[in-house]
């Protein structure tokens, strides 16, 4: 099929459905009130994440001298695309802060107020002026734009307050940073027979008399702004740097990117808003957008549950996976069998111990890790430290333009070579998005045996608690072989290999899922039962979606679960019309990915690193890896069977992508809740 005459599903568009699915998560009664506060501010983060890369994308192209980039966008241009996202994004921002005031009122019910520093009892203002004496002055910057020598930096993803002082005819201005990044957003006062709540900004709005004490005004208002920038990172081609002080000074660059969206309380002045318009040079192609009283309100994330247990989720405990209890080798274990960790409901710290147990034991020689995003606090570079210090030949493949983490891999970088161990940082051209460890084991009789994990997640202790994700542990040969191959690559990229098990981006994933694909429209075509599911986070290659479509008009039964993006087009029946498509969104964040082809009743299962995005395919280094053991067959096919079942928190993906919830007869299924039941199951089997 011909690019251009490929019927799609705007991707930007798409991505902004799916944070519309978030909110719907935030409007829901039947989840708890905290977690609905809480995924406001995952919403209005994902928001930000979405300015800081898709919209300033959109923007560079229109404000591009080249033409013609309907290819990019689906059939849009630029400029219509950019007022159909601020449409979108408006219309968002307007229910978000609906939802908002609907949720202070539930919190009201609970005997918990939000309350304003015009709302203070003499008891609570005394707090709130030892919170800022002790606790926020020191942390603050106040900046005078009359004595300004130039208009001041405003930092993305920071949050100010815009101040006019009046006095007659004469008036000055400041801008305040809220230090939100040195102390929670939200200060919880002495409990007076209610529970009470109040924004950082109100007690530095309360206590503007003491900020600005040295000044004769008349009269002193203060609104909230914020800015977002555009994230992308440019490398320059400097061969005389590193790749590290390539991405260092990126990053400088980033710090000062095009202001690509601007929003401010919609009761602020009228002049006060044209001078920061002004003094933040922002054009007419921004976004410009009026809010409520708070912004930047991702920090709801981290709103305190002060109302009891109730107001939150039931904590899912974790189950040990059956092979693995504390007492035994993890290594002794994968010489007999796979193990499939599936977390959050099993345990992530196993994937830890696995590296603690190589880095004591004196048969490993060689430790082998690929890590893109890492907690702040890791003990995953712990175990590698610790393995260094015991003398085993430790490499360790940092990705530096993991976006937003950079500076983080950076510090990492830098640590682990402080060390002594060999740390490869990024290779060019490409991100290293593969989740892979690989352990070299020396057995005797002159051979190393490898044991390898090979998953969907990153090794992050944090995400690992909310993201559904599966790790592969193996020491089957098949695999481990070409798991050395990858990581041989990425040390040395300019040498190319063959995989016959593994399909590896920027290789052979492409050709391999379609070389799947195109033997189930073959069993199709000869009469034969032809299908094939897939769990993926987003589907937006051209490539892919054509090849789709030609299963599709082959008869060929595909049932997809995709959490975010989907540029598949639904309303054209003629190319879409066996391809069912469903979206989850629940407690956890649905992140792992995986297949199978039924292929003739011989049916084949994967887990991969990688989701069917251009980038993924043909820019990063991805691992896709087949499933040989029978028993773990059997868990991903009924894994999958769990959530195709869901009718309570899956949405349908229709022609409008409407994110209507999708209707099922019987009882209502809560896919997330009866996984951990399954689990559970499991290990009551052993």
């Amino acid at each position: 099929m011909n690019e251009k005459d490929l019927s799609l599903y705007n991707r930007d568009i798409s991505w902004l459905k799916f944070n519309a699915r978030v909110l719907q998560e935030a409007e829901d009664p039947d989840v708890p009130l905290i977690e609905r506060i809480r995924f406001l501010g995952i919403h209005s983060n994902n928001m930000d994440e979405f300015f800081r890369v898709r919209y300033s994308f959109v923007r560079r192209l229109q404000l591009s001298t080249v033409k013609n980039h309907e290819d990019n966008l689906e059939g849009h241009s630029p400029g219509k695309l950019l007022k159909q996202l601020s449409k979108l994004v408006n219309e968002q921002q307007q229910l978000s802060q609906e939802i908002y005031e609907h949720l202070r009122e539930e919190l009201a019910k609970e005997s918990i107020e939000i309350i304003s520093e015009q709302e203070l009892t003499q008891k609570q203002a005394q707090f709130v002026r030892d919170v800022y004496r002790n606790q926020v002055s020191p942390a603050l910057t106040n900046l005078m734009l009359s004595q300004a020598p130039e208009f001041p930096y405003l930092r993305d993803k920071g949050i100010y307050l815009a101040v006019r002082l009046m006095k007659g005819d004469s008036e000055q201005f400041s801008i305040i940073e809220v230090p939100s990044g040195a102390m929670n957003r939200f200060i919880a006062l002495p409990k007076y027979g209610k529970q009470y709540i109040m924004y950082l900004d109100d007690v530095l709005r309360y206590n503007l008399s003491s900020i600005f004490h040295i000044f004769n005004y008349d009269s002193i208002e203060a609104h909230t702004v914020k800015i977002t920038r555009d994230a992308e990172l440019t490398l320059d081609d400097d061969v005389s740097k590193s790749f590290m002080e390539k991405v260092q000074k990126g990053l400088l660059e980033r710090r000062e990117g095009d202001p690509v969206r601007f929003v401010y309380d919609r009761n602020i002045s009228e002049v006060t808003l044209n001078l920061l318009v002004d003094g933040l040079g922002i054009s007419e192609f921004d976004g410009l957008i009026a809010g409520g009283r708070y912004h930047n309100k991702k920090d709801l994330v981290r709103f305190p549950n002060v109302g009891g247990p109730s107001l939150e989720h039931k904590k899912l405990p974790i189950i040990p996976h059956p092979a693995l209890d504390e007492d035994r080798s993890i290594i002794s274990v994968l010489k007999k069998q796979d193990v499939l960790l599936f977390t959050p409901y099993h345990d992530f710290g196993k994937v830890i111990r696995l590296l603690r147990e190589a880095a004591i034991d004196p048969k490993v020689r060689v430790l082998k890790v690929t890590l893109y995003r890492l907690a702040s606090q890791s003990r995953i570079i712990s175990a590698l430290v610790n393995a260094a210090k015991n003398g085993k030949d430790v490499t360790v493949f940092i990705e530096l333009q993991a976006r937003f983490d950079e500076a983080n891999n950076i510090k990492w970088t830098n640590m682990l070579r402080a060390e002594g161990i060999k740390v490869v940082s990024g290779v060019p051209g490409l991100k290293v998005h593969s989740k892979l460890t690989l352990i070299r084991r020396d057995e005797g009789k002159e051979k190393l045996v490898d044991y390898c994990v090979v998953g969907t997640g990153n090794y992050h202790e944090g995400t690992a608690k909310i993201y559904t994700d599966y790790h592969l542990l193996t020491s089957k040969k098949q695999i481990t072989k070409e798991v050395r191959k990858v990581f041989t690559f990425i040390e040395s990229p300019y040498k190319q290999y063959n995989y016959k098990h593994l399909l590896v981006s920027p290789n052979s994933t492409r050709e391999g899922i379609f070389a799947l694909i195109d033997r189930e429209i073959a069993h199709a075509r000869a009469g034969r039962e032809a299908k094939f599911w897939v769990k993926i986070n987003s589907v937006s290659d051209h490539e892919m979606i054509a090849k789709l479509y030609e299963a599709s008009a082959s008869g060929v039964s595909i049932r997809m679960i995709v959490r975010g993006i989907n540029c598949i087009d639904f309303s054209n029946k003629a190319l879409s019309g066996t391809i069912e498509a469903i979206s989850i969104v629940d407690r956890f964040l649905e992140h792992t990915r995986a297949f199978c082809f039924h292929n003739n009743g011989q049916s084949e299962y994967y887990i991969s690193s990688a989701d069917w995005m251009t980038r993924n395919l043909n820019r990063r280094v991805e691992v896709t890896v087949p499933i040989y053991d029978d028993k773990i067959k059997r868990q991903l096919r009924d894994h999958f069977e769990i959530l195709w079942k869901d009718n309570t928190k899956s949405r349908i993906f229709d022609a409008n992508q409407s994110n209507a919830y999708r209707k099922l007869n019987g009882p209502k299924i809560r896919a997330q809740l009866d996984m951990h039941a399954y689990v559970k199951k499991q290990l009551l089997k052993g």
